[in-house]
């Protein structure tokens, strides 16, 4: 599935990031990582919305901030608009609001939906299953608050990148496996993380990245899980479900030079197999993470706008 060589736009921006000198995620303190991620995600407000609100919601652990974007698209139309759920990436371990702004602006203008974007609490000082309790409420509390928000009841989607998406895949199952919580009408996952074997071919050909490392994966998972133990429950890593059909339709993205690239396949080949509708985009020549850089890597804006497609289908 790994394409030859690297699209030369992301290769270039790639570069650029290298040239910094920039340790790899493994090699920090936590608090040192989490700088450093905001420092090269966080970036101007674009592209423009109508409104960006912030709010927060009583979760079970306690408060969680989220932020809601409206775009203009929304503000036009008389019918409640969808909404997207969003859950950053960052191995469960680094990302913000602010981190993160930049794609949920990139959805909201894409997608025609009111997009609202979580700040789940982060490993190590709060591991599994925190993350994925906190993802749960945040789908409960949308629905509940469509009024409020102004947004369709109906029409409720979860996305994320890496971390995110798995953090997407378990509130879907966890609505299919407790009938009192709401089911998501979609979810939307970019690049993300589903298995614990690092020996795939994807893990051997990118070990060493670029964008995300084999030992920057170990260490996330070193921080977030509890015990190996954990490894095995499926809302901690998706493919360890023993069915993932019945769940919202989805699309999944991988990136040919991405670590993850084989998880992604895999969970794309079994929501198919297994009855759950999907749609697996696959993008050869691309690393992970590449859809934040779609103002300077044309695949990566043809990706964004696919997904954006999606959305507005399943939605």
């Amino acid at each position: 599935m790994r394409a030859a060589e690297l699209d030369p736009d992301l290769a270039a921006a790639v570069a650029e990031i290298e040239s910094l000198g920039l340790p790899a995620w493994s090699d920090l303190s936590v608090d040192a990582a989490r700088r450093l991620e905001d420092d090269l995600f966080s970036g101007p407000p674009e592209p423009p919305v109508a409104e960006v609100r912030d709010f927060a919601f009583d979760g079970p652990h306690g408060e969680v901030p989220v932020r809601v974007y409206r775009p203009e698209s929304t503000v036009e139309h008389s019918a409640d608009p969808r909404a997207l759920v969003h859950f950053h990436g960052g191995g469960w371990t680094l990302g913000t609001l602010d981190s993160v702004d930049g794609i949920c602006r990139e959805l909201a203008v894409r997608a025609d939906a009111v997009v609202v974007s979580v700040d789940y609490r982060l490993a190590p000082e709060h591991p599994f299953p925190v993350a994925v309790d906190e993802a749960a409420a945040a789908v409960e509390w949308v629905t509940e608050a469509t009024a409020a928000l102004g947004v369709d009841p109906d029409r409720i989607g979860v996305s994320g990148t890496s971390a995110g998406g798995a953090l997407a895949v378990a509130a879907s199952l966890r609505a299919r496996e407790f009938g009192d919580l709401p089911r998501p009408s979609g979810q939307f996952l970019l690049y993300p993380i589903a298995g614990y074997d690092f020996e795939t071919d994807s893990y051997r050909e990118n070990a060493d990245g670029p964008l995300l490392t084999r030992d920057d994966m170990r260490w996330f998972y070193e921080r977030y899980l509890r015990s190996p133990v954990d490894a095995a429950n499926p809302y901690a890593v998706p493919l360890r479900a023993r069915d993932l059909g019945d769940l919202p339709p989805a699309t999944v993205v991988t990136a040919g030079f991405d670590p993850l690239r084989d998880d992604g396949a895999a969970l794309a080949e079994r929501f198919e197999r297994e009855g759950t509708p999907v749609e697996h985009r696959h993008y050869p020549a691309m690393a992970h993470g590449f859809c934040s850089l779609a103002d300077r890597v044309d695949a990566a804006e043809a990706a964004l706008s696919a997904v954006a497609s999606d959305v507005r289908n399943y939605l």
